[in-house]
């Protein structure tokens, strides 16, 4: 054992080849060791070791203060669940406090120091334990040979104080006397060291190899301090970046501090080793061996800092194509690493880095404002829509109350340079990055920071500044403080806000602004939903609606529709809603009537435009043209089977058109099922359930303002392609509808017929009675110009367009039927079995293939 303990010693410790007294001290100090306790866990009892300590404590103060205090702590220890090796902590602090205190070496640098004097021991020594053990005395080392071979060839080693000072130039990024850096860099924009031949100085390869070690450090800080210096003067730099180079530069200064404190060290060992060669004592080289600055200890002191440096490179590396919240998330991409250093490392860099980002965030999170001078985060403005501002609401509505009513009475310039679209602004002026976002916060959480934050801007700067008051008194209590360290907290206060903010905007919709009672009006006017106001439009301004569209004037239709208005229920709803209603013309060409051109119009102002914008007005218009004309027909075809049935009994005088009339009947109640079951198909089936999914959506108060104006759309989109039939086929979307159309105007012709058919009858059978008045000698009858109109030669005519518009109307739904039962919608689909619940139409397409 004592051999193997030798053999230990001289390798660790050279010195104790000359030196006996150091030799004995060491191999005692192994022997203590391997006769000790420590690491055993034989005693685990922590009662026992507690009463070891109190005793250890009351023999150094007697006066039982400490013992106290002990007793204290020791209970406050038990009751912590934290740490689980109590005992084992216990241990090392008796073990601590029973060793006696050594004689520190002063110095900067932790050095192997000579080991503790050993234990006093109780036992007398006795001389043969005294005496220290032979042993044989060997020969130099391989190393000290090689030296003394080249000192006498003339090429000694390099002395390591020349090159230690060649080095620390190096590691500042400074080329020293004996080891250069290249001027010149490679393709990957590196260095290459140099060793400068000296003639009387010779540098073996390991120490080459070490060098080489530490000047990577030094080329690591020159692409840092560059970095550094590069974004100092330049101008433009972002707020991310700007902090990215303030925590570089303080971990340059700390870099910096440490390379004064080995220069300090080498200077004092420097001056150590002058002093013992001067005076020849040799136990002040060794000294200056053991304690002082050597290249092996200065890489173990750097050792640390070349991980840093590397990981700062490589953030510098990317920082060069990288620009704020993508920075940011390079940077976070190098905390998922398994080293603890890297990862702690990186997460320190971030939570300095990540605080402009943080600011701007919770800026644009709590009050709805975007500070973003360099477009660093992921929310970017439009720069042309950047001046723009949300319309305020007027305080008086659209469509001010005129002396007459208001209807149509001043219209409102949405327009101006400063103002835009609500829907505009919302949609286009603020734009989510996904680049830009940070992987921390993950694209779900950016997109509600994205919606909360163009809420808050809209209620402050759309709505009433007391709407915004209110809102940030709710928020007050949510606008913690944000950081990179606490991603819980930050997930917490963006759910919190984002509920808040959405909230408050239905709030504001809903209850000020009265977003339910417009979309309720679009539904009862533009779209027919009041029945009796319908009817009554209609029969009041048929018989202006058939005069020439140049004809008409719009004071006449909106004095019309008041009286509509008045006379239907449509009177009980609020003024609000009534002021906002217009009647007037669309653009006509040459030819057209009153029923081309005339339309419903809704006016809406800010902020409900944001919801209601110009491309849903349009949409709802389109669904007006449309229903205006099915319930033009209906009425039509109404009016006239009550002048059929009503005028059977003249139909009786004239019995050679009995058989025509029957068949008119039937075309007629053709015509009356197919208009009722449009009519009920568009609003059953289709408005009323789409207005149902629009209505459970808004009683819930869920999602934001993206998803209110996606749901009235959906609600809109669904209408315009069931109601109006459209399909999916590119090119074809409205043949289906076009062919409805075409049936609307075989009706109207069909209707236009029978009345001629009618009106001839009426004067047939005028005649006849005329005839027999004349026979009896009675003249009851003076002949007119419709009486010449209505001849007998005009009945074939007649007849004839009966039938033909009879014919075409079957064909034409019949190949409406057959379009239905291949649509891709299954609304649609129902429809035609509708229409030919008892396939009628498929019968007769069968019969007329027969014939």
């Amino acid at each position: 054992m004592s051999d193997a303990l030798e053999s230990l010693v001289y390798s660790l410790v050279p010195q104790a080849r000359q030196d006996e007294r150091l030799k004995r001290q060491l191999i005692a100090h192994c022997e203590e060791i391997l006769s000790s306790h420590i690491g055993q866990t034989a005693e685990k009892d922590i009662g026992h070791l507690a009463d070891l300590i109190k005793r250890h404590l009351l023999q150094t103060t007697p006066s039982g203060s400490s013992t106290l205090r002990f007793t204290n702590l020791l209970s406050r220890l038990l009751d912590q669940p934290v740490l689980s090796r109590k005992h084992a902590s216990l241990q090392f602090l008796y073990t601590l406090a029973s060793t006696p205190a050594t004689t520190p070496v002063s110095s900067f640098l932790p050095a192997l120091a000579p080991p503790p004097p050993t234990r006093p021991s109780s036992k007398a020594t006795t001389p043969i334990e005294s005496q220290p053990p032979h042993r044989t005395q060997r020969g130099k080392s391989k190393a000290d040979l090689l030296r003394e071979y080249r000192l006498r060839l003339g090429q000694p080693h390099i002395p390591e104080h020349l090159i230690l000072r060649d080095t620390l130039y190096l590691l500042q990024g400074i080329s020293g006397k004996y080891v250069q850096f290249s001027v010149t860099k490679d393709a990957e924009q590196n260095k290459e060291l140099i060793f400068t031949e000296d003639p009387r100085y010779y540098v073996p390869p390991p120490t080459r190899a070490l060098i080489h070690r530490l000047a990577e450090v030094g080329h690591l800080y020159q692409r840092v301090d560059a970095f550094v210096r590069e974004r100092e003067g330049k101008v433009g730099v972002g707020m991310i970046e700007q902090s990215l180079c303030h925590h570089l530069q303080t971990q340059l200064t700390e870099y910096y501090r440490l390379i004064a404190v080995l220069e300090s060290q080498m200077s004092s060992a420097s001056h150590v080793g002058d002093v013992g060669r001067e005076n020849g004592a040799a136990e002040d080289r060794t000294r200056e061996e053991e304690t002082g600055l050597t290249l092996k200890r200065l890489d173990v002191w750097i050792e640390d800092w070349r991980l840093r440096m590397r990981m700062m490179s490589v953030c510098v590396e990317g920082a060069r194509d990288a620009h704020g919240g993508a920075l940011v998330n390079l940077i976070h991409g190098y905390a998922e690493n398994g080293d603890p250093f890297i990862r702690k490392f990186t997460n320190q860099l971030l939570e300095e880095v990540s605080k402009p980002f943080f600011a701007t965030l919770h800026k644009w999170l709590f009050s709805g404002e975007l500070y973003d001078p360099f477009s660093e985060f992921f929310v970017a403005v439009d720069p042309e829509l950047a001046h723009l501002q949300y319309m305020q609401p007027s305080l008086q509505g659209v469509g001010q109350l005129a002396s007459d009513g208001g209807f149509g009475g001043g219209e409102v310039d949405d327009s101006s340079e400063e103002h835009a679209g609500g829907l505009q602004l919302w949609e286009q002026k603020y734009r989510f990055q996904k680049d830009m976002l940070p992987a921390f916060v993950g694209e779900t959480f950016g997109r509600k920071i994205f919606s909360t934050g163009k809420s808050l801007n809209f209620i402050r700067y759309s709505c009433h500044d007391s709407d915004w008051v209110a809102t940030r008194e709710r928020l007050s209590n949510t606008g913690g403080t944000l950081k990179y360290s606490d991603i819980v907290g930050l997930e917490r206060s963006i759910d919190t806000a984002y509920q808040i903010a959405s909230q408050r905007l239905f709030d504001v919709f809903f209850d000020k602004y009265k977003l339910l009672d417009h979309l309720l009006a679009l539904k009862h006017y533009l779209l027919l939903g009041y029945g009796d106001f319908a009817d009554q439009l209609m029969e009041t301004l048929g018989p202006s609606l058939s005069k020439p569209a140049n004809a008409l004037y719009r004071h006449n239709l909106t004095a019309t529709l008041e009286s509509a208005l008045r006379s239907s229920n449509a009177q009980n709803d609020p003024p609000d809603v009534l002021r906002r209603l217009d009647a007037r013309m669309l653009e006509y060409s040459h030819g057209e009537i009153g029923w081309d051109v005339f339309t419903l119009e809704y006016k809406v102002d800010a902020p409900i435009d944001t919801v209601l914008d110009p491309t849903a007005m349009m949409k709802y218009l389109k669904l007006f043209n449309h229903l205006w004309k099915v319930k033009r027909v209906a009425s039509t075809l109404n009016a006239g089977w009550m002048r059929i049935a009503g005028g059977a009994k003249t139909f009786l005088r004239v019995p050679e058109l009995e058989y025509d009339w029957h068949q008119i009947r039937l075309v007629m109640a053709e015509m009356i099922h197919f208009i009722r079951q449009m009519e009920a198909y568009c609003h059953l089936e289709v408005m009323e359930c789409s207005w149902q999914d629009l209505h459970h959506f808004i009683q819930k108060k869920e999602g934001d303002l993206d998803a209110l104006i996606e749901n009235h759309r959906a609600y809109l989109d669904r209408m315009v392609k069931k109601v109006l039939l459209l399909s999916p086929k590119a090119g074809r979307e409205e043949n289906l509808l076009n062919q409805v159309r075409d049936v609307f105007t075989m009706i109207l012709n069909f209707r236009e017929a029978t009345d001629d058919l009618y009106n001839y009858c009426l004067t047939e059978s005028a005649r006849r009675d005329a005839e027999k008045d004349a026979a009896r000698g009675v003249y009851t009858r003076v002949e007119t110009a419709e009486d010449r109109r209505y001849t007998t030669e005009s009945l074939p005519g007649i007849l004839s367009r009966v039938r033909e518009y009879g014919a075409a109307f079957s064909e034409r739904v019949q190949t409406i039927v057959q379009a239905l039962a291949s649509h891709p919608d299954l609304d649609c689909r129902f429809l035609g079995i509708r229409l030919s619940f008892s396939d009628f139409y498929k019968t007769r397409k069968e019969q007329q293939l027969r014939v």
